[in-house]
């Protein structure tokens, strides 16, 4: 099972963002998936709140995989996201994780801080769909 937290992307909402990354892992052989709804303007307290009340930290053990679908990924301010603290959470679990974003402009060496396996750039359904191919490929 592969776990997706996605925030909105573009004019998509969390929940399309999601259908679209799932319809691509599918594709590619990853057809049990679960989402989140990534709050992504949650930080600090308020997302480990929101975390512990959707009980994500059992179902990270659970996945094989942890992708996460943002927005933005970049490197100023990047400590402060909940891309961070979810790709910190992974690492600790022992759990891959992989990034979507519309805008990814962090380098290799803070990528391989988060132990983020992949960063790929996509936006819209047909990207994120796409970007979900390329995820099967490598997870």
């Amino acid at each position: 099972m592969v776990l997706l937290a996605c925030a909105p992307i573009g004019r998509l909402h969390a929940d399309g963002v999601a259908a679209a990354l799932a319809l691509g892992l599918a594709t590619g052989g990853w057809a049990e998936t679960d989402s989140y709804a990534l709050r992504e303007a949650y930080t600090g307290a308020e997302l480990a709140q929101a975390l512990a009340e959707d009980r994500f930290e059992i179902r990270l053990r659970r996945a094989r995989a942890l992708v996460i679908a943002v927005e933005q990924l970049v490197r100023d301010g990047l400590a402060a996201t909940a891309a961070f603290d979810l790709a910190t959470r992974a690492r600790q679990g022992g759990v891959p994780a992989f990034a979507v974003a519309a805008r990814a402009e962090i380098d290799p060496f803070t990528a391989r801080m988060l132990d983020l396996q992949v960063v790929l750039q996509a936006r819209g359904p047909l990207g994120l769909q796409r970007a979900g191919e390329r995820l099967a490929e490598a997870i």
